[in-house]
Formats: structure tokens, C-alpha cells, sequence
């Protein structure tokens, strides 16, 4: 029985439990809900950060609103559906069907009479291959001018009395300031709860503004965001820094065949004219008679793009004649895009399963707390006997251990045993360290060489207790590599049960 079974087992305990009570009820059949659909990975961060643009470049379409109108103002869920729809759901349980229609390639809904105040969310179903494996929620800005508006955003990811509704969050910054780690820090320690786990990545974003629109802003960017990553306090609350410029990534990739002939265009220019009209945003969209984009072209362009967008397309096609499609490709590279989703797929999609349990976990204790019962100990018996016994959850309890206050270990001990137990990715080629083509020899070789090594330290009479627990913890890592080696081998008796991290599905 997976983890997963064993938590969708425990549910249906509860649910017999509290059979009388609709209220306990309709919150357990929440649960299983969570438990059984795709990774909740919310967006969040100041106003003004780029969260609709970085979903919107994330799903490879513009479906989030990014202007400052009521919509964005409203948590809203995108999750996968056959058909588009946009529902809205009111504070007083009203739900109805909003009109949804397309202006200049962009999803517009509108929320009609009511407004954000009146509204508890926003569901949008699309039928995107990006929202197969997650569930991407788009929260309003914290600190916030309007209370209102941060209030929103603080109730649904660090709600005082109950758990987080996200599983993960990806959280924008333009630069780190005491409310990004204030926020952080609330969401860690309630999406964490009693199973102690860091579930979050920042996004250095708006990356090109770091280096004033010039071509090497990103370059820019990798080195304050390689800085943020240093700080011992951000190192605890989040598991990364990326660079993203979201702007480029979105537009990227959604480019437009009359964008690609117009960069194609300013490519073509003499070098001193070209220079002289991409020296700043306000020379780039005065009238002139250097090129035949007109103003209103080129305002398009500078909109969509932005001066860094515009100076970095320009100079990508000076170097080649690429198609329309390794255009968009190119500079999605250059924007920190791939990165980004690199990083959501190695620290969060492996982990999926686990998160999930982890919040269902925190959810169902928290129903025990709210609706006391007399004969409720076996649910909460069932409750520790899973954060015990699932190595996952220990694996991420000792990962949180590790950026919060260190590991009582030497210093390349403590790095090892971080990667160990997937603190740079849950591949088995990421924890050992090896490159992501290496043989099932190497990765076999290694993991028992490394084996051998991490049990000897962890029985060693002069390694402390604390120590020697993590060495467990590392140990059971290493096994679970060593375990599914035979499948990997191609041996056709023994089905893959998944990496460290994996199992719980």
C-alpha cells in the first residue's frame, strides 16, 4: 500500500467518525479532493511582482488578467478542463458562469455586478497541457495599499487558523524586503505545520529591470539572485532564487508572426541607426524616419516586450535567421523561463504526492481540533504513524532542518547529506551528484560506495545522536536508489516504483 492509499484510508476512517456531522463532512470530502488532484502551486508575491504574467508564460497563453482591474484582486484557480469556463464562486455560496471572450489574443471575464469584495474565488478550467499535472493559483498582491486586497492573499496561503490551501508556492520578488520574508515566513510555518517542510522557491522577477533593460541584464540578475541565495535567513524559507523576466518569457511564448517580421526589421537596420533607436524606451517609439514600423508598431512591441524584450530579440536576430518558432524558443531561453519550470518539476511535480499528503495531514488534524470527539485517538494514531513511517516526509523534515539551523555535521557532510536526500533535485542522478546521462553502472558504483560510507558514519561510536539520525535519514535515501536499480537495469520482473520522493503516489 503507497502512502497515498494509506492516506485516503485514514480519510475514509474519519468520514465514518463524523458521519453525523455535515459540517466535518463536507471539509473531509475537501480533503480527498486535495488529495487526489494535481499539486496546488500558488503564485504570490507584492503588487506589481509579474504573478499573471509568469502564469501566463508558464501556460504558454494569456489567459490571466495582468491589468489592475477586479479580477485581479480575487484569488483565482486555473486547472485543467476539456472545455474553457470561468465560475465564480460569492462569499455567500452563489456560484455562477461567467462570459469569457478574447481581446487581441488575451482571455477577458469580467465579474459582472458583483465585485471583489463579494467574491471568495475564481475557477478557471482550460483546456491547457500545462494544467495536466498542476493546479496554478493566482493570488492579489500583499502589501497592498488596499487591506483588503493583502487580506485576500494572506487568508488563503497563511490563514491563522487552518492550513494553507497551496501545497507550493512560487513567490516573486523585485528585490527582498522585510515583508517578502515576513511572508515567507508565515507560509512556511503554516504550510509546514507539524511536518516541518520548506515548500517554496523565489522568483527574482522583473529580472531585466536589475540591469536597466540592457542586454546582460539577466547575467545581472543571476548574480544578486546567487547573493539572495547566500542569505542564511531566505536560504531557510525558500529552496532557491531564479531570475525570470517574465515580461519576455510571456510574450515569447505567444509570439505573433507580425512581431517576428517587425524584429526581423529593426535586425535590419544599419548599425548606427539601430543604436540610435534602441538607446531608450521613449527614443524607441518617437516618430522616425530610420525604419518603416510606424509608432503604433512599435509602442505594440515595447508593451509586449519591453526595452530589454526589444534590444535582446534585435541582437539574437543580427547573429542569425532563425524560424519564427526557434525565435520564440531563443528567447525564452534567454529569460529564465526554463529554469524556473526546471526547477518546479525536480522540487515540487516529484515531490507532488507527498505535499499533498502533508496538507491533508495538517487538514485532518486540523478537523480533530475543531470538531473534538471521544473516539477520535486512532485517527490521530493514524495520523503520526504516517509522518513516521513515510520516508518522504522525513526527507523534507530533515531538508527544512538543514536551511533553517544547519545539520550537525561537518560542513561537506551537511552539503552532502542535503543532496542526499534531494536538495538539488529527487532523481537519483541529482542526490549522487552524477551527470543525467550516467550509466545504471555509475549510478549503482556510486550509491553503493556512498552507502557504505554514510552507514559506517552513522554507527560510528563517536558520531553524536543528532548526527546519527540524520545519517539514518540519508541511509534510507541511498536504499531506496539502490532498490529500484534492478527495474532500471531492465529487469522484467520488477516494475519501477519511483525515485526517492516519488513513492508516494
Amino acid at each position: 500500500m503507497s502512502v497515498r492509499d494509506d492516506a485516503a484510508r485514514l480519510l475514509e476512517q474519519t468520514r465514518a467518525v463524523y458521519a453525523d456531522d455535515a459540517e466535518a463532512t463536507a471539509q473531509l470530502d475537501a480533503l480527498d479532493r486535495r488529495l487526489h488532484e494535481p499539486l496546488r502551486l500558488a503564485l504570490a508575491g507584492m503588487v506589481k511582482a509579474g504573478k499573471s504574467t509568469l502564469l501566463n508564460a508558464m501556460l504558454g497563453e494569456r489567459i490571466a488578467p495582468t491589468d489592475a482591474g477586479e479580477c485581479t484582486r480575487v484569488v483565482t484557480w486555473y486547472r485543467y478542463a476539456d472545455t474553457p469556463s470561468v465560475t465564480l464562486h460569492r462569499r455567500d455560496g452563489e456560484q455562477r458562469r461567467l462570459a469569457i471572450h478574447r481581446d487581441r489574443g488575451r482571455l477577458v471575464f469580467e465579474l459582472g455586478e458583483a465585485s471583489a469584495d463579494e467574491v471568495d474565488w475564481i475557477d478557471v478550467g482550460w483546456p491547457s497541457s500545462g494544467l495536466r499535472s498542476l493546479i496554478l493559483i493566482d493570488t492579489p498582491g500583499i502589501a497592498s495599499l488596499s487591506l483588503d486586497v493583502s487580506a485576500r492573499s494572506t487568508d488563503f496561503l497563511v490563514p491563522e487558523a487552518k492550513p494553507s490551501s497551496a501545497d507550493a508556492i512560487i513567490y516573486l520578488m523585485r528585490h527582498l524586503h522585510a515583508s517578502d520574508m515576513k511572508f515567507l515566513e508565515s507560509f512556511r510555518d503554516t504550510a509546514a505545520g507539524a511536518s516541518q517542510t520548506v515548500n517554496a522557491v523565489a522568483v527574482l522577477s522583473r529580472a531585466d529591470e536589475i540591469g536597466s533593460g540592457r542586454i546582460d541584464s539577466i547575467l545581472s540578475a543571476n548574480k544578486v539572485a546567487r547573493r539572495y541565495e547566500l542569505d542564511g535567513d531566505l536560504a531557510s524559507l525558500a529552496l532557491g532564487v531564479i531570475p525570470v523576466a517574465g515580461l519576455l518569457a510571456e510574450s515569447a511564448r505567444t509570439l505573433r508572426e507580425d512581431e517576428y517580421a517587425a524584429f526581423k526589421e529593426l535586425a535590419g537596420l544599419d548599425r548606427e541607426a539601430r543604436e540610435r533607436l534602441l538607446i531608450s524606451a521613449d527614443r524607441f517609439v518617437r516618430p522616425s524616419d530610420a525604419t518603416a514600423l510606424g509608432v503604433d508598431a512599435r509602442r505594440a512591441l515595447l508593451a509586449r516586450f519591453g526595452i530589454f524584450g526589444v534590444r535582446l530579440a534585435t541582437a539574437l536576430l543580427r547573429r542569425s535567421t532563425p524560424t519564427s518558432t526557434d525565435f520564440a524558443e531563443m528567447l525564452v531561453q534567454q529569460s529564465g523561463l526554463n529554469e524556473l519550470q526546471q526547477f518546479v518539476r525536480d522540487q515540487f511535480r516529484t515531490r507532488a504526492a507527498i505535499l499533498k499528503i502533508r496538507g491533508v495531514l495538517d487538514g485532518l488534524d486540523q478537523v480533530l481540533t475543531d470538531f473534538p470527539r471521544d473516539d477520535i485517538d486512532d485517527v490521530r494514531a493514524g495520523i503520526e504513524r504516517i509522518r513516521v513511517t513515510a520516508h518522504a516526509l522525513r526527507e523534507l523534515s530533515t531538508l527544512a532542518r538543514a536551511r533553517a539551523d544547519g545539520l550537525p555535521l561537518t560542513p561537506a557532510d551537511a552539503a552532502e547529506a542535503e543532496r542526499l536526500i534531494g536538495g538539488k533535485g529527487t532523481s537519483a542522478t541529482a542526490r549522487l551528484g552524477l551527470a543525467d546521462d550516467a550509466s545504471d553502472e555509475a549510478v549503482r558504483d556510486e550509491a553503493d560506495r556512498l552507502l557504505a560510507r554514510w552507514r559506517g558514519l552513522g554507527q560510528s561510536p563517536l558520531t553524536e545522536r543528532s548526527a546519527a539520525e540524520v545519517c539514518r535519514v540519508v541511509v534510507r535515501s541511498l536504499e531506496e536508489i539502490v532498490s529500484v536499480l534492478p527495474a532500471v537495469t531492465g529487469s522484467p520482473d520488477v516494475v519501477l516504483a519511483g525515485r526517492p520522493g516519488q513513492g508516494a503516489s
